[in-house]
C-alpha cells in the first residue's frame, strides 16, 4: 500500500503546500487552499498508454519534423451551424473540447443533441457518460428533445478509469462527459472536483483521445468568477475551450470560443432556448434589432465584431438629473470604466454637462460588448438623451474615441458596413481615417449607403443627431 500524506492544493492554479495559507501564493486567490489526502507514488497505471510503454521497457523517440507524415482527417458535423462556426467546421478526430458555462445555461442541452445528431449520421456509437444525472433522467431529456438514435449509448459512471476503459474498447464516434467535476480517479484520495481529481481526469482523456483517435467533449461548470473550475490546470490540456453564456430571464445562449487548436478563436455562436432544445439563430442581427423602437431618444445602432462575424446591436442610454448628492453611472452589457472615459470625454470635449447626471446605458439582447469600436455608439446614446434628440433610426455609428475627442479608425470596416446596408440602413457614421469602404456596400442590400466621415466627436454627434 502507498504511503498517504495530506496537502493543502489550491483549487483555482493546483499549487500545494504543506500547511493551509489563506492566500494562494501562487495565483493571489483567496480561501482556495483544500486539504487533500495524496498518496506518495501517483505514477500512470499499466492501462494509461504511457505507463504501459514505460512497463514494457520502451521510450521516446525524436523525430525530424519532415518526415512526419501529415495525417489527413474529415471533421464530423454537430448537426448545429453555429456549434460547427465556433468548431472551425466541425468535430476534429481525436480532439478534446471542454464546454463551461453556469448551471442550468443549457449545456446538457446541447451535448445531447449533438450526440443524437452524431449518433444518428455515423455508422459507430456515440457514448454518453452521465456522471451527474441518472440514466432516466438523460432519458426524460432525450424525449423532450426528440432524440431516438439507437446507437446512443448511455454510461452512468463517475470512475474515470472505467470511462477510459470502455470508451478504448468501444471506440465511439463520439465521447461526451458530463460533467468533469463529477467524474474522479480512485488513485487519488480527493474528493471529486477537486484540482488534483479534474486535472488527472483531463488528463486522462486527453491520453485516451490521442492514441484512439474518439473526440470528446467535457462539460465542466464554473466558479462565482466566471471561469471553469481549475482552469490554469484544464485550458491548456484540451484542444478547445467554449463558454456559453446567456441572462438568466433571456431565452437567448452565445457560446465563444477562447481557445481552438483546430480553427479560429474568439468565434460566436447564437442560440435560442425553447421546449424542443437549443435553436440555432441564422441572423443574430436581426433578432437584437427586433423589439428596437426608432422614435426613442437614447437609442443608437452600432456593430461589434465577435471573432469573423459581425453582429449589429441597440445600445441604450439614459441621462437623468441625479437626486443624490453623487451621480452614479450604471452600465450593463459594457465596461463601467470606459463608459466614465466617454462621458469625461463629452464633458470636456463636447461641452455636455454630464456632471450632475445618473447615466445609466444597457446593451439590448443581453450581449456583451467589449471591443473599442463601440465607443461612438455609446457616447452618441448618451448625448441624444441628454440633449433630447433622436439619432435618425437608419444609422449606423462606428469609431473608437480618443481622449482627445478623436475619431480613431477601426478594424473590418468593411465587414461591418456591408452588414449594415444588407439590414437596410441607409446611413454610417465612421471616422475619417481608416479603410475606403465605398465599393464594399454590397448591391443587394437593395439601396444606397451614405457614408458621412467625421474627425472628432462633436462632427459625428452633428451628423447623428436630429435638430
Amino acid at each position: 500500500m502507498p504511503k498517504a500524506h495530506t496537502s493543502y492544493i489550491c483549487q483555482q492554479c493546483g499549487y500545494e503546500s504543506a500547511k493551509w495559507l489563506g492566500r494562494c501564493p501562487d495565483c493571489g486567490e483567496w480561501n482556495t487552499l483544500v486539504e487533500t489526502v495524496v498518496a506518495s507514488t501517483t505514477r500512470p497505471s499499466a492501462a494509461d498508454g504511457r505507463g504501459a510503454a514505460l512497463a514494457r521497457g520502451g521510450h521516446a523517440e525524436a523525430i525530424p519534423l519532415p518526415s512526419v507524415q501529415a495525417m489527413g482527417y474529415a471533421r464530423v458535423a454537430t448537426g448545429s451551424a453555429e456549434l460547427d462556426r465556433v468548431l472551425g467546421g466541425g468535430i476534429v478526430p481525436g480532439s478534446l473540447v471542454l464546454l463551461g458555462g453556469d448551471p442550468g445555461i443549457g449545456k446538457s442541452t446541447l451535448m445531447a443533441q449533438v450526440a443524437g445528431h452524431v449518433a444518428s449520421q455515423d455508422n459507430r456509437e456515440v457514448l454518453y457518460v452521465s456522471a451527474e444525472e441518472s440514466a432516466q433522467q438523460v432519458k426524460l431529456r432525450a424525449e423532450r428533445l426528440g432524440i431516438t438514435a439507437e446507437r446512443l449509448l448511455l454510461l452512468p459512471e463517475t470512475e474515470i478509469e472505467a470511462v477510459v476503459e470502455i470508451a478504448t474498447r468501444l471506440k465511439p464516434a463520439l465521447l461526451v462527459v458530463d460533467s468533469i467535476q463529477t467524474v474522479a480517479s480512485t488513485q487519488i484520495g480527493s474528493a471529486p472536483g477537486s484540482i488534483s481529481q479534474v486535472r488527472d481526469s483531463t488528463l486522462r482523456l486527453m491520453r485516451m483521445a490521442k492514441a484512439s483517435g474518439v473526440p470528446v467533449f467535457i462539460i465542466g461548470h464554473v466558479t462565482k468568477e466566471g471561469t471553469v473550475a481549475g482552469p490554469r490546470t484544464l485550458e491548456h490540456i484540451v484542444d478547445a475551450v467554449l463558454y456559453l453564456e446567456g441572462e438568466r430571464f433571456h431565452s437567448y445562449r452565445l457560446l465563444r470560443g477562447a481557445k481552438n487548436r483546430f480553427g479560429a478563436t474568439h468565434e460566436v455562436g447564437v442560440f435560442e432556448m425553447r421546449g424542443e432544445g437549443m435553436v440555432d439563430v441564422e441572423n443574430p442581427s436581426a433578432l437584437f434589432l427586433a423589439e428596437r423602437s426608432g422614435g426613442a431618444t437614447g437609442s443608437a445602432i452600432t456593430v461589434s465584431m465577435e471573432g469573423t462575424r459581425p453582429f449589429l446591436v441597440e445600445i441604450q442610454a439614459l441621462a437623468s438629473t441625479t437626486a443624490f448628492g453623487t451621480p452614479r453611472c450604471t452600465p450593463n452589457g459594457v465596461d463601467a470604466s470606459r463608459v466614465l472615459m466617454l462621458m469625461a470625454v463629452l464633458t470636456k470635449r463636447v461641452g455636455l454637462a454630464l456632471g450632475n447626471q445618473d447615466v445609466y446605458v444597457n446593451v439590448a439582447g443581453g450581449f456583451t460588448l467589449s471591443e473599442p469600436a463601440v465607443d461612438l455608439g455609446i457616447a452618441a446614446a448618451v448625448a441624444s438623451s441628454f440633449r433630447e434628440q433622436r439619432i435618425e433610426p437608419e444609422t449606423v455609428l462606428l469609431g473608437e474615441i480618443g481622449l482627445g475627442g478623436e475619431l480613431r479608425a477601426v478594424t473590418r470596416l468593411e465587414t461591418r458596413v456591408r452588414e449594415a446596408a444588407k439590414l437596410g440602413f441607409k446611413r454610417c457614421v465612421l471616422p475619417t481615417s481608416g479603410a475606403r469602404v465605398e465599393t464594399a456596400i454590397s448591391s443587394t442590400s437593395g439601396g444606397h449607403m451614405e457614408l458621412a466621415r467625421a474627425a472628432t466627436l462633436a462632427q459625428a454627434l452633428e451628423i447623428a443627431l436630429e435638430r
